[in-house]
């Protein structure tokens, strides 16, 4: 006879109240059972409230960890020839992002899965008459609808995409890849640019490229006057300064910054999964 079914509403709630239980054996089965779960019970916690403290809500997300983590390698799917495959790829550059969000979320918070949180805001930039690429930065930092997450730059739920929406704050990269994909849902072009230590955006208008600071409001640069300082930049600032980040390349970055950020976190596991799916997109 087996117990690996699928916990039922009532074994949940009854497992629940036993988060805090004291006993090892009692912890184990607790945590064994949950497992199951699918590593993610918010839509459970909605319709069926829990008083849950802060100590019981890590614990809870902890022993889901383990589901989030086998549901990622299993979503895991990198094209062939690994990052350089994804140079046009959008749709599974997204698709991984999106992996990347559900695994970094808590499994408790509900909240809208990425892409439907994408298209929510691609909604309401419409209605806002948003038309233009300036447009949508005014609408998404100007306006403090996306802000840089200076208190928390290391947190690494800073390249979860749909915490981001739903928090308003994420780090410089996390505020580019929303501007790009929303931009990219409404027709409109907007790059990457993989500037060292501060991720940056261009558009075009009227044939000149024009840099955005995501992380400091939507700032305005014009290429060529940042190009002009010479002294400012290094040789190899001003050549990534005109270059385009393709998706494979962001992906990189962003993992190169959420290893470290999940071991600093003291989420060592964690941290080794991000390292071992990082060297699958090399192809």
């Amino acid at each position: 006879m087996t117990n690996a079914a699928i916990p039922a509403s009532e074994e949940i709630g009854a497992l629940l109240r036993l988060l805090d239980d004291e006993t090892p054996e009692v912890r184990d089965r607790v945590a064994e059972r949950l497992a199951l779960c699918g590593g993610d019970l918010s839509e459970w916690l909605a319709t069926h409230p829990q008083p849950l403290t802060r100590k019981e809500q890590t614990l809870l997300t902890d022993m889901l960890s383990p589901s989030r983590r086998e549901t990622l390698v299993a979503d895991w799917i990198v094209p062939t020839g690994g990052a350089a495959a994804l140079r046009e790829d959008w749709e599974s550059f997204e698709a991984l992002l999106r992996a990347l969000s559900d695994f970094l979320h808590d499994g408790i918070t509900l909240r809208q899965p990425l892409s439907d949180a994408l298209d929510l805001l691609a909604e309401e930039a419409t209605e806002d008459s948003v038309i233009s690429e300036n447009d949508l930065a005014v609408f998404l930092f100007a306006n403090e609808k996306l802000a840089g997450n200076r208190s928390d730059y290391y947190d690494p739920r800073n390249s979860d995409l749909a915490w981001a929406i739903d928090e308003g704050k994420s780090n410089p990269l996390g505020l580019c890849l929303i501007y790009i994909l929303v931009a990219r849902r409404l027709g409109m072009e907007v790059e990457g640019v993989n500037f060292p230590g501060h991720f940056l955006c261009r558009f075009f208008e009227d044939g000149y490229p024009v840099i955005v600071d995501c992380f400091d409001r939507g700032r305005l640069h014009l290429q060529s006057t940042l190009l002009e300082n010479a002294d400012q930049l290094s040789h190899q600032q001003r050549v990534v300064l005109r270059q385009t980040a393709d998706p494979g390349s962001i992906l990189i970055r962003l993992m190169n910054n959420l290893s470290p950020a999940l071991e600093h976190a003291g989420r060592t596991q964690d941290a080794k999964l991000i390292e071992r799916l990082r060297a699958t997109l090399e192809g």
